[in-house]
């Protein structure tokens, strides 16, 4: 589709873009033309692959290994009832699908880990960091820092959620939890529970920064943690900076996850 002119429906459908000074029929086919890759169909994966999707993103991808249950669709809304058993890539595709004929829908039905994930990130322009464990965060982090991708990210517990996004110059994942909590100290949402429309507010957030970097447009939240509670209805911005000793983006960075151990810790094994 690359250089291709909107037709008469495209115009129709994404007409409230194209009348943004910010977007317009260049923007529009930048996004028809983008692609991002979905870490996990979960509650944040599902809205931030539905607004992908009605942007007009032309290539999304789905990676996730689970199958629907019916204990996901208080929040999964990408998910419906007669999906329960099936599995989520192919769910969300299906989604994807019924929404915008123009998405070319990519479900990947597999857990991202160390031997296909720099494949598959590098085969998007941005990654949409839904996943809901820290070996996954850590892993996309190091793998989008290796290829140049830029990541959407965000993070839930209970009735609180946290968003920043992680681009090729500035600080990543690592700089801000340079380690992962111990196995058990911080429970799941299936042990603790979770506000059911929270993830929507976070996966929203992603679903945004995402959009803008395919624009190229706007500021991002590079180098800033945001920090929502729903409870309070407060958002707070917290600044930070890359870590010169990071392993990953510091003065001394690695140049291949060959050695990391994915592990519930996520740390880098030593030299």
């Amino acid at each position: 589709m690359t250089g291709l002119a909107l037709d008469s429906t495209q115009l129709d459908r994404y007409s409230r873009h194209i009348i943004l000074d910010e977007v317009g029929p260049a923007g529009q086919r930048a996004l028809l033309d983008g692609s991002a890759l979905v870490v996990g169909a979960g509650g944040l994966g599902s809205p931030a692959i539905q607004y992908l999707a009605a942007a007009g993103v032309g290539r999304l991808g789905v990676v996730d290994d689970d199958a629907v249950e019916r204990s996901n669709l208080q929040r999964q809304i990408v998910h419906a009832d007669a999906d329960v058993g099936r599995p989520k890539a192919a769910s969300a595709a299906d989604y994807v699908r019924d929404l915008n004929p123009d998405v070319d829908v990519e479900p990947h039905e597999r857990r991202l880990d160390a031997d296909n994930a720099e494949a598959l990130v590098d085969d998007y322009d941005v990654v949409v960091d839904a996943s809901d464990n820290f070996r996954t965060r850590y892993l996309v982090n190091d793998v989008a820092r290796l290829t140049d991708t830029p990541v959407a990210h965000g993070s839930i517990y209970k009735f609180e959620g946290q968003a920043t996004t992680l681009l090729a110059d500035g600080p990543c994942y690592r700089c801000l939890f340079p380690e992962a909590p111990e196995p058990g100290e911080i429970p799941d949402c299936a042990t603790t529970g979770v506000l059911g429309v929270l993830p929507g507010t976070l996966g929203c957030i992603q679903a945004t920064e995402a959009v803008k970097l395919l624009l190229t447009a706007g500021e991002t939240l590079d180098g800033r943690l945001l920090f929502y509670d729903a409870m309070d209805m407060t958002f707070e911005t917290v600044p930070y900076r890359r870590n010169p000793d990071c392993p990953v983006c510091g003065d001394d960075p690695i140049d291949s996850i060959e050695g990391i151990e994915y592990t519930d810790g996520c740390g880098i094994a030593a030299d």
